[in-house]
């Protein structure tokens, strides 16, 4: 008990110790013999309601009160956008942690143990692979509202709706052309 006392007296009593300050990377220079082109802006070749950053995102309440003369315009496809990009985030950030699960292997003797763990896995894979395909209809869906052509349906032009937007923010049809599609498949098998 002795010895502990001392050894915390000890170390009591030694100096803090100074720590230089770290040093700040600073970006190398580069010299260059002829002075850098003017950097001129391209006209955008279409004027699209794409969404430009206001700093205020829209809430669901506000985009459903909306005006139908107000459909897609900045604020709402601002408002789809961010959307979008959180759930391509939220599935990026699934799809890491899925591989980082998956690499971590666990010794199980018990075969009903092993077999429950595979089973997990192979869920988990099932999981990831539908996100998978919903990611490629998610960037789709960006790229649509950069285009300034989200929010309108592929097969007739005309407006998919707010509330099937909100409900699925990917959909690229409208309610009739997608019904008219399913009877398709129904009818046809395809």
């Amino acid at each position: 008990m002795g010895a502990k006392i001392a050894t915390a007296k000890t170390v009591a009593e030694k100096p803090a110790v100074k720590r230089a300050p770290t040093a700040k990377k600073i970006a190398p220079t580069v010299e260059m013999d002829e002075p850098a082109a003017p950097v001129v802006a391209a006209p955008p070749a279409r004027v699209s309601s794409a969404p430009r950053s206001t700093g205020k995102v829209m809430s669901e309440a506000e985009i459903l009160a909306a005006p139908e003369k107000d459909y897609m315009n900045s604020s709402q496809l601002q408002f789809f956008k961010v959307r979008l990009q959180t759930m391509e985030q939220d599935i990026l950030r699934n799809a890491g942690e899925t591989t980082e699960h998956l690499r971590e292997s666990i010794i199980v003797p018990d075969p009903a143990d092993r077999a429950t763990i595979e089973e997990e896995h192979a869920l988990e894979l099932r999981t990831r692979d539908r996100e998978r395909k919903l990611l490629k209809k998610i960037q789709q869906s960006i790229v649509r509202i950069d285009s300034g052509d989200y929010g309108y349906c592929e097969e007739t032009g005309d407006p998919i709706g707010v509330p099937r937007l909100l409900a699925r923010p990917t959909a690229t049809l409208s309610l009739e052309a997608q019904e008219r599609r399913e009877m398709k498949q129904k009818m046809f098998g395809e």
